[in-house]
């Protein structure tokens, strides 16, 4: 039961932490999209400090020594809603490549609109590669870090799903590295879950995997299996 009150409490003061700060939010349309995107995200690293607060839910994190200085491509595992909160916090600014529908949401959505995003259409098939590219390169060169979840879809743990093409093909075609993620925050905060577990979540940060020389669908396969492979190690 304190769980669930725990996790209310923290429902609650989201909602009302957000409102205001998107409309704060908008205050930044002038300033650089590098510096618009470290504004914005201080509304995740503040959620991240009252979900520790709620709901006893903190992380770890090993490998940081690996984050590159010079934009690169992050390849994360999907599991929920806690790592597009926990990975801006992690890593430098960043845009995430993301369904369109996300940027509908009141306030969520608009907010997130303003940091950039590479938002494509997932019916779009070709398009959306073309997308990934031409805005990905340009995120780039702005100094951006893209995060990229390859799965498309979050998943339960445990669960491996099909590692789509986009990012590897985004990676071999700008010749940039992809540093890949690993973590659990699935047993804490599931997908579609209201709950949140208290705990600490482990993320695990790889080494850089050269895209030079390789097709896009062998990288997508080195990265995934060094990222399922660390899931079990997780997860034991």
């Amino acid at each position: 039961m304190i769980v669930v009150i725990r996790s209310l409490i923290f429902q609650l003061g989201m909602l009302l932490f957000t409102v205001p700060f998107t409309f704060l939010a908008t205050s930044t349309i002038f300033f650089t999209p590098v510096n618009r995107n470290k504004f914005i995200s201080l509304w995740a690293k503040a959620m991240l400090l009252w979900l520790k607060f709620t709901c006893n839910l903190s992380f770890t994190v090993l490998g940081t020594e690996n984050i590159p200085r010079s934009p690169c491509i992050i390849f994360s595992k999907h599991q929920s809603a806690w790592e597009t909160l926990a990975l801006q916090k992690i890593f430098p600014p960043q845009v995430w490549v993301l369904k369109r529908e996300l940027l509908w949401l009141p306030f969520f959505g608009w907010g997130l609109a303003m940091t950039s995003p590479i938002a494509i259409n997932r019916r779009a098939g070709r398009r959306s590669l073309d997308q990934i590219l031409s805005q990905g390169i340009d995120r780039i060169k702005k100094g951006f870090f893209v995060v990229i979840f390859p799965e498309g879809t979050r998943s339960k743990p445990l669960e491996s799903g099909k590692y789509h093409i986009g990012g590897a093909w985004l990676a071999t075609q700008s010749k940039l590295d992809v540093i890949p993620v690993a973590h659990n925050a699935g047993f804490y905060w599931s997908k579609n879950s209201f709950i949140k577990k208290p705990g600490v979540i482990k993320v695990i940060i790889g080494k850089p995997i050269k895209s030079e020389g390789l097709k896009a669908d062998q990288l997508n396969g080195v990265a995934k299996k060094w990222i399922e492979e660390t899931m079990l190690k997780i997860n034991v």
